[in-house]
């Protein structure tokens, strides 16, 4: 059973202020694999305070400095590998090949993204008789969730040190294990003492304590829309910046042009990875009315033959990861019934064999309206419902008819479709099923946040604007 039992502070472990422990569930069974220690107040001051001191010299530090420190972090990670792996399995449930594949795999390339932007990155640059300065925003508290525990932190820490900030970290609880051993790395990896703190705790004590600090210059926070909202109004207390990458109900454009098999295939794979549980999930997928019921054949098909097991088998998918979260889904399925959706697979209950542990069948839903429950809701689970459109303008309209924008799929002819994703309301349009970039600026419109994680443009959201008026002589 592991042990999360101490916090990452001014570059050693140390015991937290309270007793207060929380058990850790593996999804897999419902078992308790190991605790973590809740935080409060008092260890965040003490994690603050020693971001506060580290900032005074770590923001001096030279790029060539920064390169070299994420170089190290990078060989200490890669190390790691496989411990990381298991940690992920163990806490949240992903199976051992997505774990390996896909969850250890994007942290690291968010860390090599950084170095590389950083070589290339301009933090002066010449304005008439000016000169205009990038310089670090200070200390940062960075809040993650658990469906992409790795990926999620290193898109937050690498661009961060990469900036010259200073930050405190407070992972999920729901799955800490990979954030334990993640402060391990950085901390194999000799990044000096107070730069980087981690903060174990719920959002309610740890999370809002961050939030609210007066010596915290900016947060960052990924998690739901609901939390997002309570984290800014927290932060607004001090006028702090906040960034803020928050839900999703993206929608997948089928156009009439496209290869249909193809395309609904690559969108159920989309959206059944990782369980669903992911905030940029194609969970719309918008059909032409005249090729729905080929369509709803294509996606049953599709959508069962996405095994569901244990993690440690050959499985596509293991259980979600949370009680909590198996119960949300449920309700959303049946939300689907109660509104008169037609369901294609999956359901309620449990997939036969597994009644221990989170699992949630693979679920298609067909004659959704854009106003049922499941078409508005983020239901973050394998659910995948398919809305009939009766021309481009309609499906424009249904695409863009949500709160959300974080992302947004187009399938079908190249020009055809690069024409549809520039009229589409959100931070990042994937077309024809392509493979994700993870350079490319990712953030949301309306209430799916604020701010751009990824590449070069991640860099600048850690960063303050400064003009030196005069420090050039005029033309």
């Amino acid at each position: 059973m592991r042990e999360n039992l101490q916090f990452y502070i001014d570059g050693a472990w140390v015991k937290p202020t309270s007793d207060v422990v929380l058990d850790v569930i593996n999804p897999a069974d419902a078992t308790v694999a190991g605790q973590v220690a809740l935080g409060d107040a008092t260890d965040v001051d003490k994690a603050v305070s020693a971001a506060r001191t580290a900032f005074e010299t770590y923001s001096l530090t030279s790029i060539e400095e920064r390169i070299a420190l994420l170089d190290r972090i990078i060989t200490s990670y890669e190390k790691r590998a496989a411990d990381l792996a298991l940690a992920v399995t163990e806490e949240m449930g992903a199976p051992q090949w997505l774990s390996e594949q896909l969850q250890v795999t994007a942290g690291l390339a968010h860390f090599q993204i950084a170095r590389a932007s950083l070589s290339t990155y301009r933090f002066d640059e010449p304005l008439g008789t000016s000169e205009v300065v990038r310089e670090p925003v200070g200390v940062c508290a960075l809040i993650t969730p658990w469906n992409w525990p790795l990926m999620l932190i290193a898109a937050k820490v690498a661009p961060a040190l990469a900036a010259g900030c200073t930050m405190v970290l407070k992972p999920s609880e729901i799955a800490p294990f990979s954030g334990t051993i993640f402060a391990e790395i950085l901390h194999e990896a000799g990044v000096p003492k107070g730069v980087f703190n981690l903060v174990h705790g719920d959002g309610r004590v740890v999370g809002n304590a961050l939030t609210s600090h007066p010596d915290v210059d900016l947060v960052s926070f990924t998690g739901s829309t609901a939390a997002g909202i309570e984290v800014a109004r927290s932060g607004a207390l001090t006028v702090k910046r906040v960034h803020q990458e928050l839900g999703g109900k993206s929608p997948n454009v089928i156009l009439r042009s496209a290869d249909l098999a193809s395309a609904i295939e690559g969108g159920v794979a989309q959206m059944m990875l990782n369980c669903g549980q992911s905030c940029s999930a194609p969970s719309r997928m918008l059909v032409h009315v005249d090729q729905i019921a080929e369509a709803i054949g294509h996606a049953r098909t599709a959508a069962e033959a996405w095994s569901v097991g244990v993690p440690s088998s050959n499985a596509k998918m293991g259980p979600v990861a949370s009680e909590a979260q198996w119960n949300k889904i449920q309700r959303l399925i049946k939300a689907g019934l109660d509104e008169g959706a037609t369901l294609v697979t999956g359901g309620l209950g449990r997939p036969e064999g597994l009644e221990a542990g989170f699992y949630v069948r693979p679920t298609v839903f067909a004659d959704v309206r854009n106003d049922m429950t499941i078409a508005r809701e983020e239901i973050f689970g394998p659910v995948l419902v398919i809305i009939a459109y009766s021309d481009e303008e309609d499906a424009v309209k249904i695409a863009n008819d949500t709160t959300y924008g974080l992302a947004a799929y187009v399938q079908g002819e190249r020009g055809a479709a690069e024409a549809i994703a520039r009229r589409l309301r959100a931070g990042q349009v994937c077309l024809n099923n392509v493979n994700l970039d993870l350079a490319a600026p990712f953030g949301g419109y309306k209430q799916s946040g604020n701010g751009r994680e990824w590449g070069p443009m991640a860099i600048a959201e850690f960063l303050e604007v400064k003009a030196i008026i005069g420090f050039r002589d005029a033309a």
